[in-house]
């Protein structure tokens, strides 16, 4: 994985949190970590994020991003929590 792209990409990612996930996510991905065990580790790294946030609502929005960002490689932005 060439981590200047993920940097470049994740960088047009205006929520700190959620660039903190898809990074995190890429990061524990790429250097072999299971789907499901990345994916929990990023739903705790949301919930450190926002600790207000339900451990369901974590993650919706974990998947939601993985998908929109990782998945289907969209650019554009992501619904999702009101921070900056």
């Amino acid at each position: 994985m060439d981590h200047r792209i993920v940097s470049v990409e994740n960088s047009r990612i205006a929520r700190k949190c959620e660039r903190a996930v898809i990074t995190a996510y890429q990061e524990l991905r790429g250097v072999g970590t299971s789907d499901v065990s990345a994916f929990h580790a990023c739903t705790t790294l949301y919930r450190i994020h926002h600790p207000e946030s339900s451990l369901n609502e974590a993650r919706r929005l974990v998947s939601e991003w993985i998908d929109h960002h990782v998945i289907q490689k969209r650019p554009g932005p992501t619904a999702g929590c009101e921070c900056d």
